[in-house]
């Protein structure tokens, strides 16, 4: 089994910052790529960001520039440092996980970004 719990959500305004981080415990395989997803209101949950076991990233058009994930393979840990936060980045944010078929998620963390 596998656990994802992500943290250092919260209410920001326009043009500030937060990170996010995933911590992942159980039977994790560190060969995997992570990713970010995030569901605003009334929307769909969308892929935010990716990074593979080697460090590779890629990232969603609307956060290129702003965002940046990494990954700390020791600690078994993902993170996502957002900058010049917009209104629009408002939404629950999802950790990820792939591991042999099976998909796990995060229990989510809320970022609120006020104008």
């Amino acid at each position: 089994q596998v656990q994802l719990v992500e943290s250092g959500g919260g209410l920001v305004q326009s043009g500030g910052s937060l990170r996010l981080s995933c911590a992942a415990s159980g039977n994790i395989f560190s060969l995997n790529t992570m990713r970010w997803y995030r569901q605003g209101p009334g929307k769909q949950r969308e892929l935010v960001a990716t990074i593979s076991s080697s460090g590779s990233t890629n990232y969603a058009d609307s956060v290129k520039g702003r965002f940046a994930i990494s990954r700390d393979n020791a600690k078994n840990t993902v993170d996502l440092q957002m900058n010049s936060l917009k209104p629009e980045d408002t939404a629950v944010y999802y950790c990820y996980l792939l591991q042999r078929g099976f998909n796990y998620w995060g229990q989510g963390t809320q970022v609120t970004v006020s104008s």
